[in-house]
This record gives C-alpha cells, sequence and structure tokens, in this order.
C-alpha cells in the first residue's frame, strides 16, 4: 500500500511521495505558551503525533519539528495583567504543555525550537524578503517591518482567496502599512508599553519577530528551503500558513510540498478556546479518565472531523478501551506482533484513517475473545496483533510511558478498571453464549465486591456502590 494524505494545498488526496528516499521530515505549529492547555490544544499534537508513529512503523527516518511561540502579544498582554515577567508566564506554560503532552504520551518532536532562540535566523530571512523587494520598513517610524502582499501574485493561494476578500491583518498598526492586508514581520519595540526584554536589535530598530515569520525561519533552519509536510490545526490555514507559505516561497524557498490539518474539538458547536469560557485543562480532565483513554478517544476520530466533546462520549470511549485491555490481560497479550493487520495497514494508508484502524483492533478483540473462550492458543497471537495496533497509535498498555500499572492511587484505580472490565468481557461472552447461570455468577460475584452492573443499550455500566 501507498500514503495517501489529504493535502489542503490541492485540496486533493495525494500519494505520499517524500523529497528524499527512506526520510521524512514534519513540521508542526505547535503553542503559544500563554495559558494552561485544554483538550483542544492537544488533539494537534496526538493526530501528528500518530502520523510520526506511522511513517516510522513504514520504515522512514522522521525528522519531526513542533515549534514553540514564547514571545507575542497575548503573552505580553497576560504577563503584565498577572504581574510577572513575560518569560516567567512562557516558561511555566511551557512546562504545563509538556506535562499535559507527557500524559497522554506525545512523543517529544526531534527538536523543539522555540520563537525567542532563533532571532537570527527570522532577521536574516526578513532581511532577504526586503532585499527581493517583498518587505518594507513602514515609513512611520514605529520601527515594524511588513510583507508587501502585492508583491507576491501567489498570495490567497494556499485558502484559495483573493485580496479582495481578505481581511486587514490586524497585528499591527496600519497606519505603517502600505495595504491593511499586509502583515507584520517585524514589530518595533514600543518603549512606552512594552518591557525593555521583549524586545532584540535588528537592522530597522529593537523589536520583535511577527507570528508568521517565526515558523519559516525555524522550519528552514532544521528542515532546510524544502520539507515534507507541514501541519496543523484548521485554524491556522489563515492568515498563519497563508503568510508562512507566501513569505517562504517569496524568499526563494520551495516549503511544504504537503499541507494537513486537524480539525477542531468543539463544544456546543464552537470552537474551544480559553475565550469562550468552555476549556477543559488536561488536568482537570485526567480526573475522569486516565491519559491513555483520552488519547484513544481523541485517536478514534479522523483527524480532519470535527470533534463535539461531550464527557459522556469520552467516558465511553474509556469504558470500550478498557474492554481492549481486558483481553489483553486474560490473553496474556506481552508480545507484539512483527506484522499488522492488512486492513489496520489500509485503514493508516488512506489518509491515517484511525476510525476504520479501531475498528480493526476491535474486531481482532472479538476474535481474541472468541478464541480464549474456545481454548484456542490463537488468543495470544491475536492479543500480539492487538498490541502491534496499539504500538502505532500510542496506546500500548505496556507502553512504560504510560507509567507503571500499580503505582499510587491512580495505578490501583487502574487495576480494579482491568479486572472489572475482565469480569464484565467473560460475562458478555457467557450471555452471548446463552449460558446465563454463568452470566448471573459472574454479575452476583461482582455485586459481593460492591460493584453494581447496570445494562445499558450501549453496553454495560459498573459503578461502586452505584456511585460512578
Amino acid at each position: 500500500m501507498t500514503l495517501s494524505l489529504f493535502d489542503t494545498a490541492t485540496r486533493e488526496v495525494r500519494d505520499f511521495v517524500p523529497l528524499e528516499e527512506g526520510r521524512a521530515g514534519i513540521y508542526v505549529c505547535g503553542l503559544t505558551v500563554q495559558s494552561e492547555p485544554h483538550v483542544g490544544h492537544v488533539r494537534s499534537a496526538v493526530n501528528f503525533d500518530v502520523l510520526r508513529r506511522w511513517l516510522t512503523a513504514q520504515g522512514y527516518d522522521v525528522t519531526f519539528i513542533r515549534n514553540v511561540t514564547d514571545i507575542d502579544d497575548k503573552i505580553l498582554v497576560k504577563s503584565a495583567e498577572q504581574g510577572r515577567p513575560w518569560f516567567n508566564l512562557a516558561y511555566v506554560m511551557h512546562r504545563e504543555l509538556d506535562r499535559a503532552l507527557a500524559a497522554i504520551n506525545v512523543l517529544p518532536p526531534t527538536y523543539e525550537p522555540a520563537a525567542t532562540g532563533h532571532i537570527p535566523e527570522i532577521v536574516e530571512l526578513i532581511s532577504e524578503l526586503v532585499a527581493r523587494g517583498h518587505a518594507y520598513p513602514a515609513e512611520d517610524g514605529s520601527g515594524d517591518v511588513y510583507f508587501d502582499v502585492h508583491s507576491w501574485p501567489a498570495y490567497g493561494s494556499l485558502t484559495r482567496q483573493g485580496l479582495g476578500d481578505m481581511e486587514p491583518a490586524e497585528d499591527a498598526d496600519p497606519r505603517g502599512k502600505r495595504d491593511p492586508r499586509d502583515f507584520a514581520l517585524w514589530k518595533g519595540w514600543k518603549k512606552e508599553s512594552e518591557p525593555e526584554t521583549a524586545s532584540w536589535p535588528s537592522p530597522w530598530g529593537p523589536g520583535r519577530p511577527g507570528w508568521h515569520i517565526e515558523c519559516s525561519a525555524m522550519a528552514g533552519k532544521y528542515l532546510g528551503p524544502a520539507f515534507d509536510i507541514h501541519g496543523g490545526g484548521v485554524d491556522l490555514r489563515f492568515p498563519h500558513h497563508e503568510n508562512e507559505m507566501a513569505q517562504s516561497q517569496a524568499a526563494g524557498r520551495p516549503f511544504a510540498a504537503y499541507w494537513l490539518h486537524n480539525a477542531w474539538i468543539t463544544t456546543a458547536g464552537e470552537k474551544m478556546s480559553k475565550s469562550l469560557g468552555n476549556s477543559l485543562l488536561i488536568p482537570e480532565v485526567l480526573k475522569r479518565v486516565r491519559g491513555i483513554e483520552l488519547r484513544f478517544y481523541i485517536v478514534a476520530a479522523h483527524y480532519r472531523s470535527h470533534v463535539e466533546f461531550s464527557f459522556d462520549a469520552l467516558e465511553e470511549a474509556a469504558a470500550g478501551f478498557r474492554r481492549i485491555e481486558g483481553f489483553l490481560e486474560r490473553a496474556g497479550g506481552s508480545s507484539v506482533a512483527s506484522t499488522l493487520p492488512e486492513a489496520f495497514v489500509a485503514a493508516m494508508d488512506d489518509d491515517l484513517g484511525t476510525p476504520a484502524a479501531v475498528a480493526v483492533v476491535y474486531d481482532t478483540v472479538r476474535q481474541g475473545n472468541s478464541a480464549l473462550a474456545a481454548g484456542d492458543a490463537a488468543a495470544a497471537e491475536l492479543a500480539a496483533s492487538v498490541r502491534a495496533m496499539l504500538g502505532v497509535l500510542g496506546l500500548d498498555p505496556a507502553d512504560p510511558a504510560w507509567g507503571p500499572a500499580g503505582s499510587g492511587d491512580d495505578g490501583l484505580a487502574s487495576v480494579v478498571d482491568h479486572l472489572v472490565a475482565g469480569l464484565l468481557e467473560e460475562r458478555a461472552d457467557a450471555r452471548a453464549a446463552r449460558d446465563f447461570a454463568r452470566a448471573d455468577a459472574i454479575r452476583d460475584r461482582l455485586g459481593a465486591a460492591g460493584v453494581v452492573i447496570e445494562d445499558t443499550p450501549t453496553g454495560p455500566k459498573w459503578s461502586v456502590g452505584g456511585v460512578s
């Protein structure tokens, strides 16, 4: 099979053909570290982590870059409101992000560049654009530098917009712009309202980089002028990725061969964000489910499909994953298959079709449960196949990244979940075989331990003493 990906730039599903055989370079726009990460933030990280794992499983040597924006207007405003230095806010929120991503087993990137660590590369790229006639210093004495959108005829091609369809770029005072849609590459230091620490020297005076230019400069440093895949959330297509592509190509860099965008996780039909007051911080969510269960919930949806978040759906997904774990425990799934099921490979090669891939996992688990019930030795082979598939998705329960299963209260809760899930699987098998005496005996055994079973249209639910 050949991996196919939906390329936003062409609006087509295209076969993945790497620029260099056996290697793949991926750049993903990371977060602006201004606040604690919520469920909506981490979806992109999980989706592109799955892409990275799949390419690695297919034999590619993957260089994976995910940046951090650690200086911008929002960080300066929030740090001032909180009465602390901007770099302290950015540092603390960056650590919160690292903890959140580790909790859901997102692999660390090959490199994680930060904007403030790449000022020389940013200044060099802006200077090149000025020299080529695609950028200009503002004439109002602000020290700002802007990209001249009229100088680049292809501007708007990523999102297929004409200049007349675009809103003004609200990233700087429009008085210094030749056109309201020109966007800031460099922002002059505002001595009256910004700390001096938030500025760096440049040919145009002290200042700091605009949002878009940092990614072009960092992608070029670590992946070169041309690389394979650029990813990010669908909300970044315009203006961020449109501007990245324009300024990079205007500087003579081919830039990304494929553009991939993941959809939002929404609440009440709106993008999940702090401004809506409906954000769900990762530590709070992990009080309800384990990190591996949250990751399963995200992975089970196709990366380009919008997800309407609800705790009911999350807990249903968690229960489904516990059934998978229960099978692995009963089957003694300690080995990993060397090959993956063809249906799983076909699903993943079809634009990372994780819903179909998860369906293959479930189907294999069902076969394994039947083999266990029949005393068939094939159950162990099926368990190894399940672990191989889960490993590609970053969901192998035996992965050390998830930590020791029996450590602390969380580990104890995990053990209880697994034991109950295993007994419920046995009860389901007994009912399917119309062995109702055995099914009732399992229910009574759980009841004696204080576990209350409720049979629902979506499967059995359990609680301790009737309290979930």
